[in-house]
């Protein structure tokens, strides 16, 4: 679960890491906010930055981070926050926050480096920057510093790091701080990635200029501080597929993918893009979740999609249980646009005999329903807006 800014700047001040301060503001009518963005920066000096709390990245390259200043009639602190809280980028709040003058940006984070089975420290005195297109470019740029989770980090290897960004005097102790910090912060957390970028390098010290907090979502029992909300999806059919754990990801193409299996979901999510469709969501209803076929239909029928491309292989997860809950999910929700199976694996016999009976064709081919369903998405027939009744191997 990734943490907003405000909340990961809210662990950092805990922490001790110095903040930047600032102001939450919701927008008009929500109560929960200051909703006052004029007010917010007159208390900041009547300089500030406006930071849309969205959990993206590249924020400012999308003028979802504005500069603002006090009195001005147009491009105002209100006249901004009016824009962002409008825009189709749904911003649930604001983050209003002092403007910090720095003397250098750095770039500092904690993750997890599965292949080795270690925690990994990365950092770069150029910050402020994408850091995977400086990885790309200047691989050298990045300093690596490996940390074993049984053994933490160590105080010398800290202070090494400040050495290698150049930081002299005060600044190396101040540095070795934030680090021991910002590990203690990753380990209390179940984080899979702390990250400070940019580390504001200020003549009163070091400054998070910028925060993300990514915790484990296999640690979600134990890390009560935080529940998922709406606001930490784009749509309604994530949050809901959240909710139930199923796993779900919204794109905005024709093709509805429902398949059992993360691997065989990638797969067919890849064949669809060979044969020219394109994918209206991503949904994996195998393993503990292949009895929900109905619920997975549900999220499905959200989307704006031309067909709904069901794919399974069952071993544990039953062939003839998946077919049962397609056919259930079907008669039940009466779905407004055709639907392909696929449906193989344990119990196959008795699968077939389900669709069959229900009106279905019965595909035994994955490629051959991929094929089928991108024909289906590229005709594109409807009636009324909705589209035509099914044939063939279509509901």
């Amino acid at each position: 679960m990734k943490l907003f800014e405000f909340q990961a700047k809210e662990l950092f001040s805990e922490a001790g890491i110095r903040v930047p301060r600032g102001v939450l503001i919701g927008p008009p009518g929500n109560e929960t906010g200051a909703n006052d963005a004029e007010k917010a920066v007159a208390e900041l000096g009547g300089e500030a930055v406006l930071k849309a709390q969205i959990l993206m990245g590249g924020r400012g390259k999308k003028g979802l981070i504005r500069k603002v200043f006090s009195g001005r009639a147009t491009g105002g602190p209100a006249a901004v926050a009016d824009e962002l809280f409008s825009s189709s980028w749904h911003v649930p709040t604001i983050l209003v926050e002092e403007l910090v003058t720095a003397e250098r940006e750095l770039y500092l984070s904690i993750t997890v480096d599965a292949n080795a089975a270690t925690a990994l420290v990365l950092a770069s005195a150029d910050g402020g920057v994408d850091i995977e297109e400086l990885a790309r470019t200047r691989p050298d740029a990045i300093h690596r510093v490996p940390v074993a989770m049984e053994r933490g980090l160590a105080a010398w290897q800290a202070r090494a790091l400040a050495y290698d960004l150049e930081l002299e005097g005060d600044r190396v102790k101040e540095f070795a701080v934030l680090l021991a910090a910002l590990w203690n912060l990753f380990r209390q957390y179940d984080a899979e990635l702390v990250e400070i970028n940019p580390l504001f390098v200020t003549s009163e010290g070091l400054i998070a200029g910028d925060g993300k907090v990514s915790i484990d979502d296999n640690s979600l029992f134990r890390q009560k501080r935080y529940e998922l909300t709406r606001d930490h999806f784009e749509s309604d059919a994530e949050y809901e597929a959240a909710q139930e754990g199923i796993p779900y990801l919204q794109f905005d193409g024709d093709i509805s993918l429902m398949c059992a299996g993360a691997g065989l979901t990638t797969t067919v999510y890849d064949l669809v893009h060979y044969e020219g469709g394109t994918i209206a969501n991503y949904l994996e209803f195998g393993g503990p979740h292949y009895r929900k076929a109905k619920r997975a239909m549900e999220l499905c029928l959200q989307n704006d999609s031309k067909v709904i491309l069901i794919v399974t292989f069952g071993t544990i997860a039953r062939a003839d249980v998946m077919a049962e809950g397609v056919v259930e999910a079907i008669r039940e929700l009466r779905p407004d646009r055709p639907i392909i199976t696929c449906i193989r694996g344990t119990n196959e016999e008795a699968a077939e005999k389900t669709l069959r009976d229900a009106g279905l064709e019965p595909l035994f081919d994955t490629e051959e329903a991929v094929r089928r369903a991108v024909a289906i998405a590229a005709e594109g027939k409807t009636v009324e807006g909705r589209p035509s009744p099914p044939t063939g191997g279509q509901s």
